[in-house]
């Protein structure tokens, strides 16, 4: 009975020491999902409730879901579908949704060629090097998004840093006789080139880390077998480095489409006036306006075409997963 006494502690502090254990796993995994309920899904329950509400002149500026009858909570008469059925009759925010979906699009296909070379070869570069270049590509972000957009302003203007230089770089062909023509600055400001310059820079850290992930895992003695077998270099890329950094491609590109679809700042502040982006509509509905039921539903509608794509990634990695 002495003996047993030792052996049943231990089997009681085992047994404990497993409780906590799972508890503490399930708290690890309860945070995330609380974390996802507070700052998602009751801001989304919010967006829908002003999304399903008329627009009136007051503080807040659209009618109650629920209101206080006789004691109970009844639904209010002024629940409404018309906001959602507006969006599809104007065509100011087809437009608008079709030209974000464009503009992310360009701007994660330009993000992909510039990223795709330039995450391959830190994968490739020796792990100094790769410390190194992780560390400038990740630099930018110890600075305020805003004030790189700004600096962009500075670099793009009609007299800034760029068209100075070129100016320098025009004059000094002039004194050695290669050109005769006065310098004309570039006008790249307030246009579609500007745009898409600070989104591809804004956002191509996004693409290259991913990429770089995925490039980094990957066994390059199947290159070297491709190519002993008789594979060009292009072959190569074609058939084992492309598939194999399939996932990479994805998740960069999600990355890179999804904020660009709904971006304002950027267009706001380098595109043109009258840039048609859902961003800078829906900016319009909640502040100019002051529609707020409508600028709802311009967020839901953009949430769902965001939560497509999404959807499909998840759907091909699963299945990536599971061969």
């Amino acid at each position: 009975m002495g003996k047993d006494a030792p052996l049943q502690s231990r089997g009681g502090l085992r047994q404990l020491g497993n409780r906590l254990q799972s508890q503490w796993k399930r708290l690890v995994i309860a945070l995330p999902y609380l974390w996802l309920f507070i700052f998602f899904l009751v801001p989304f329950a919010i967006i829908l409730k002003i999304s399903l509400a008329e627009a009136i002149i007051a503080r807040p500026p659209f009618t109650d879901l629920l209101e206080w009858t006789e004691g109970e909570f009844l639904p209010s008469i002024y629940v409404t579908l018309e906001n959602f059925q507006y969006l599809l009759e104007d065509d100011l925010y087809w437009l608008s949704y079709l030209n974000s979906l464009k503009l992310a699009t360009i701007s994660t296909l330009l993000c992909l060629l510039v990223g795709y070379p330039m995450a391959y070869g830190i994968a490739r570069s020796s792990q100094t090097m790769k410390n190194i270049l992780l560390l400038l590509v990740i630099l930018p972000f110890w600075t305020s998004f805003l004030l790189r957009v700004y600096a962009w302003m500075g670099i793009l203007n009609t007299h800034g840093l760029l068209n100075n230089m070129l100016e320098v770089a025009w004059n000094i062909g002039m004194a050695l006789g290669l050109t005769d023509a006065p310098f004309e600055p570039l006008q790249i400001m307030y246009t579609e080139t500007a745009l898409y310059i600070g989104i591809i820079y804004s956002y191509l850290p996004f693409m290259i880390l991913p990429l770089y992930a995925n490039l980094e895992k990957m066994d390059f003695q199947l290159h070297e077998a491709a190519q002993d077998l008789g594979s060009k270099p292009a072959t190569v890329f074609l058939t084992v480095t492309l598939p194999l950094s399939m996932p990479g491609i994805i998740a960069g590109s999600l990355l890179v489409f999804i904020p660009a679809t709904g971006e304002y700042v950027i267009p706001a502040l380098l595109g043109e006036p009258d840039t048609l982006m859902i961003g800078r509509v829906l900016f319009d509905e909640f502040f100019v306006n002051r529609d707020w039921p409508v600028a709802s539903s311009v967020a839901i509608a953009l949430l769902v075409f965001l939560v497509v794509p999404m959807m499909v990634y998840q759907h091909f990695q699963s299945k990536a997963e599971v061969m």
